[in-house]
């Protein structure tokens, strides 16, 4: 028997991938700008809090502000500049490293504030109520202040990004769920419509053990969380030329999705399980079959694909569960976060399912 190769090749252990670096990237304008907004409203808290009539409250959150942006910004930048070391680590070196980074920082703005103080607002002048009152306790308070405020953002995305974590693992194991649950009704179907055929067609029979073992391959495979549209759609083709070898005529699909970017990037098993969906509930029931339109579209930066099938009598209609509806939602989620929509639900006489997402290309 002939061999060829599957839509997505399988086979090959997933090697051991390193952790996350749980430190947000200060090297992106996003994390900085966050950063400018924290240390400005520490400024308003502190200076509220200080209330010192010497100086005014104005005057105070202006100096409070300069202060801390020379801090924040230097801190932005050395993370940046450590993140390749940081991620490098251990989660206590890094934090460790971090911390003394900041500390380090701290001390020298400190410093350089306390110098520059004794030089303009020194004894007798007209701004020396504005001066540090004494040099240790300047910073050893800053020291302190940096030390406490540095040791709670550190946990904090220490536990951010274990959180994050732990959803990724949970939406992977549902992941590994929903490969491993191939109906038995559609295995045993496909073995038994392979026998058949091996007496009447055998060339036939020998192209659906092909497409079996490639879809097997696709669907069990963990080499890769992410594939193009184009070879998840052969994917779903694989299935459905399987599907076709027991349903015939009843079955017919209507591929439109000359309109998508071959090169886009999709969570792999996405178009698949809604057409077995598709099949299982909308065709399968009705004597006459029917058929499922699955049209792809791109527009405004956003790829749109629609999964549509017939719906059965009510009388016939089976009973069935939203758990690859809801995979898929979790995984697009975690792709594209709240850019990917999906919709699913009856409209008069037909399910429709709708899946919207932004494009995102494989690199050249």
């Amino acid at each position: 028997m002939a061999t060829r190769s599957g839509p997505t090749a399988g086979g090959e252990a997933t090697p051991p991938q390193p952790a996350a670096l749980y430190l947000p990237n200060f090297c992106t304008p996003p994390v900085v700008l966050a950063t400018v907004l924290v240390v400005e409203l520490t400024a308003l808290v502190v200076s509220a809090a200080r209330a010192d009539d010497r100086i005014g409250f104005w005057s105070d959150l202006g100096r409070a502000s300069l202060f801390l942006l020379w801090i924040g910004l230097a801190s932005a930048a050395l993370l940046c500049a450590f993140r390749g070391v940081i991620s490098r680590m251990s989660v206590a070196r890094g934090a460790a490293l971090a911390l003394g980074v900041q500390l380090m920082l701290v001390w020298a703005i400190s410093e350089i504030t306390w110098q520059l103080a004794a030089q303009y607002f020194g004894v007798g002048s007209d701004l020396e109520s504005q001066r540090p009152a004494n040099h240790f306790s300047f910073v050893a308070r800053n020291l302190i202040i940096c030390f406490i405020v540095t040791g709670v953002a550190l946990r904090y995305c220490y536990i951010s990004q274990q959180w994050r974590q732990n959803v990724e693992l949970s939406a992977q194991a549902r992941v590994h769920a929903l490969q491993a649950r191939i109906r038995p009704h559609f295995l045993f179907n496909s073995m038994n419509t392979i026998a058949a055929l091996t007496r009447s067609n055998p060339s036939r029979a020998e192209e659906a053990v092909q497409d079996l073992a490639d879809l097997f391959r696709a669907t069990l495979s963990d080499k890769r969380g992410q594939i193009t549209i184009d070879e998840e759609v052969e994917i779903a083709r694989t299935y459905e030329r399987i599907e076709k070898l027991r349903l015939g005529e009843r079955l017919k699909v209507e591929w439109k999705m000359d309109l998508v970017p071959k090169t886009a990037i999709v969570p792999s098993l996405m178009i698949q399980p809604l057409l077995e969906n598709a099949i299982y509930h909308g065709i399968e029931p009705r004597p006459d079959g029917g058929t499922i339109q699955v049209n792809g579209e791109f527009a405004h930066g956003l790829v749109t694909i629609v999964v549509r099938n017939p719906v059965p009598d009510t009388a016939v209609t089976r009973d069935g569960n939203r758990i690859a509806l809801a995979n898929i939602r979790e995984r697009l989620t975690l792709v594209y976060d709240e850019r990917a929509t999906i919709k699913a639900g009856r409209f008069d006489h037909e399910y429709i399912v709708t899946l919207r997402f932004p494009l995102v290309e494989m690199p050249s």
